[in-house]
């Protein structure tokens, strides 16, 4: 007999899954910037005077578009590479959750901010009456690791984790991870600009707290975007991430309530914010209603006896089955509120339960159409749920899972 030959995947399959596993727009990213990359390589361009953040050429020429042209040209391999391979698990992780539209916008939003408050740094050290820091002014940056550490705040806030490992040596709490990050750079590294690592840092601690709320649209913006013709052959990528299934605003590590508008700035989140060094965050609730699944939603209850062991049926679980069937029942039955409390006697250890062929009787006939009003009452289709039920033999779980993956 021929032994069973296990064999493993070749690098370039790995490879392959590996980048079919990145979502679009942190693909994108990647691919944008080691394209150009590779084009001042094979140019022979190196000064990159003409697409750095400059803050003087910024200030005396207007030269505005430096905001974003900086953060996609790097000056060495290892430059692209290191940033490119630390995009990749955080832009994935944040493309995932934000959608593709939405986390674009956040990249804008955040190299915007960046470079405002670089500006803003580097005025006041270069034109203040005490002491004039002239290098700031001069300092020409390029590279996208001013995002990275917004990134690197954001999605450690988002991930809620207490403790962050530095290069793998050792463990620090979560809050100072972007600050040892910062520190251990400068010293590690040199021509590394102290400023556009600084701005991303507090630009990401500003997002998490709210502070950047009244810049973020609404999630009707991101459908509108999605929506349009011109975004549809984007959107049939398989890497491509929608932002309108759910809410994932709601996730966003925010002061402000999730169903208040963003519109205007919040005082109280400002105060709140400066209040403390490192305020701590709060984690808005989730939307527990879900958009593909329109109405309100009912548990159904599997519980049964604790004090009963474990296998045991419940010998009186047919008699109350009958019982409940019968038309009188059917009236105290009807499907309310979730608040309304189940009777003791009501709530059958479904799993343990022996199904038995029954008569087509009035009380079955009775009893599918209670099945039928709860299974309404949770926002389903009526006809869908007759369907589901005659599918499943009118069990309720196995309908409940036919009418979910229907709406997947």
């Amino acid at each position: 007999m021929r032994p069973n030959i296990v064999t493993e995947a070749g690098v370039q399959t790995r490879v392959g899954q590996w980048w079919n596993a990145i979502p679009f727009l942190t693909s994108s990213v990647v691919v944008v910037c080691g394209i150009i990359y590779l084009i001042c390589l094979l140019t022979g361009y190196d000064t990159f005077y003409e697409v750095c953040f400059l803050p003087s050429a910024i200030i005396s020429r207007f030269q505005v578009y430096r905001f974003y042209t900086a953060i996609i040209f790097h000056g060495s391999l290892l430059h692209v590479l290191f940033n490119m391979m630390a995009l990749v698990p955080m832009g994935s992780e944040l493309e995932r959750i934000m959608g593709s539209v939405r986390l674009l916008y956040l990249t804008i939003l955040l190299a915007t901010t960046n470079a405002i408050l670089h500006l803003l740094i580097a005025s006041l050290a270069g034109y203040n009456p005490f002491y004039q820091y002239d290098h700031f002014m001069n300092e020409c940056a390029i590279g996208f690791s001013g995002i990275l550490f917004s990134m690197i705040v954001i999605e450690t806030s988002l991930s809620g984790v207490t403790s962050r490992s530095v290069f793998g040596l050792f463990n620090v709490p979560a809050k100072l991870y972007p600050w040892i990050l910062l520190i251990a750079f400068q010293l590690l590294m040199t021509k590394v600009s102290l400023l556009g690592h600084l701005c991303g840092i507090l630009s990401g601690f500003s997002y998490s707290y709210g502070l950047f709320n009244f810049l973020m649209p609404g999630s009707s913006f991101f459908t509108t975007i999605e929506s349009a013709s011109w975004m549809s052959s984007l959107i049939r990528r398989p890497k491509f991430i929608m932002c309108t299934g759910g809410n994932p605003s709601s996730y966003m590590p925010t002061y402000s309530a999730q169903n208040a508008t963003s519109s205007g700035f919040s005082t109280g989140n400002a105060w709140r914010s400066l209040s403390s060094w490192l305020p701590q965050r709060e984690v808005s609730n989730q939307s527990s209603e879900d958009s593909r699944f329109p109405g309100r939603g009912r548990t159904l209850s599997t519980s049964r006896d604790p004090t009963a062991p474990a296998g045991e049926t419940d010998p009186n679980l047919h008699a109350r089955l009958l019982e409940d069937s019968t038309p009188d029942r059917l009236s105290d039955s009807t499907v309310t509120g979730m608040a309304e409390p189940i009777p003791a006697a009501r709530q059958v250890p479904i799993a343990n339960a022996a199904v038995q062929p029954q008569p087509q009787t009035q009380g079955r006939v009775a009893g599918s159409e209670e099945q039928i009003q709860k299974l309404v009452a949770m926002g389903f289709d009526r006809t869908q749920v007759e369907v589901a039920l005659a599918a499943g033999d009118d069990d309720l779980n196995v309908a409940v899972e036919i009418l979910m993956s229907q709406q997947v």
